[in-house]
């Protein structure tokens, strides 16, 4: 069974930083890429950044370039999202993600992902 779960959520003034943690453990776990999701209230789930796991090759939507930085650690089965220059419309609940089998990167669909951590609350203020 594999299990994602992440940390370092909270509450940030606009333009702090912030950076997530997700942490995959199981005996079982393979991904060919990692990702990270946000959703607002009343809007849909979409993809922030994708990373893959064998290459380190990284995608942002256009919102967050520049000012966010996906990374992994593999031998810790971990995936980081530094969140810098923080706006308010960033207020989200984030989810990271691990593609289980995917249509080919950059992985930017919800259904290309198979495991799925609970979310953390990242609120930013004025």
């Amino acid at each position: 069974q594999v299990q994602l779960v992440e940390s370092g959520g909270g509450l940030v003034q606009a333009g702090g930083s912030l950076r997530l943690s997700c942490a995959a453990s199981g005996r079982a776990f393979r991904t060919d890429a990692m990702g990270w999701f946000r959703q607002a209230p009343g809007k849909e789930r979409y993809v922030v950044a994708a990373i893959s796991w064998t290459t380190g090759r990284t995608y942002y939507t256009e919102s967050v370039k520049g000012r966010f930085t996906v990374s992994r650690d593999n031998a810790k089965n971990t995936v980081y999202l530094q969140m810098n220059m923080v706006k308010i419309e960033d207020t989200a609940i984030y989810y990271c993600a691990a593609v289980r089998t995917g249509t080919g990167w950059p992985y930017t669909a919800a259904s290309d992902y198979g495991y799925w951590g609970q979310g953390t609350q990242v609120t930013v203020s004025s």
